[in-house]
């Protein structure tokens, strides 16, 4: 989808792989100095978990444009959340059943669902867009459809204090009470997504959330290949 969205731009996007446990051992700036855009996907189980998070406060403090996808969205959130908000044990109860922040979490309605992936959200869902969020200028709409694979949501009890700190929900379900999207608005591009938009991706219609993401990439890029000069 990255490549997609080079297409689109009319570029190659220079993809570094870093593996998140590396990041666990080192500092953020021995795997990431030097990247114009950092992109945190999906995934499954705990591997890994805190590199990832880590990713994202090296992102968010150098002001680099982020990307996160599904677990990615979820790090996201438990990263500002201890970092920003000062919610040190701030965690996922999908990894730490008893934590005292529970940021990410699985919501009451769903715990009383017992069949096989009963409690998993799949399939496309409805999502609304606050107008002047920067999702609502990539997808130029603030009604879209996408897809998601995932069990755990943003935990709506702490949703006021984000917003107050500066992080916004910017999607919504249309009901208002499932958060979609995640922003901070402050940070050139900072967009975590709890669907998969990279289902969607095609090598002729590249995703708009993506085409945005490389584009601020590029855009830092240029940007710093010219303070060089």
């Amino acid at each position: 989808a990255v490549v997609h969205a080079g297409v689109h731009n009319g570029y190659r996007p220079n993809i570094r792989w870093v593996n998140s446990e590396r990041l666990e051992k080192v500092p953020a700036a021995t795997l990431l100095e030097g990247v114009d855009g950092i992109l945190v996907p999906g995934g499954f189980g705990e591997r890994g978990l805190e590199g990832k998070i880590r990713a994202i406060q090296y992102a968010r403090e150098n002001r680099i444009p982020f990307f996160g996808i599904c677990l990615g969205m979820q790090c996201a959130v438990i990263e500002f959340a201890r970092n920003v908000l000062g919610l040190e044990a701030a965690h996922s109860t999908e990894f730490v059943a008893d934590t005292p922040n529970p940021v990410i979490c699985m919501l009451e309605e769903q715990k009383k669902i017992t069949f096989k992936g009963g409690t998993m959200r799949l399939g496309a869902q409805p999502c609304h867009l606050q107008p002047d969020s920067t999702a609502a200028t990539c997808y130029e709409s603030t009604e879209v459809e996408e897809r998601h694979r995932h069990r755990y949501e943003f935990n709506p009890e702490f949703r006021n204090p984000f917003a107050a700190a500066g992080m916004l929900a910017s999607g919504t379900s249309p009901d208002g009470n499932l958060v979609e999207i995640m922003e901070v608005p402050e940070h050139p591009w900072f967009v975590a997504v709890q669907f998969h938009p990279e289902f969607k991706s095609k090598p002729l219609a590249a995703h708009p959330l993506f085409t945005g993401f490389v584009e601020a990439a590029r855009t830092r890029h240029q940007e710093r290949m010219s303070a060089r000069i």
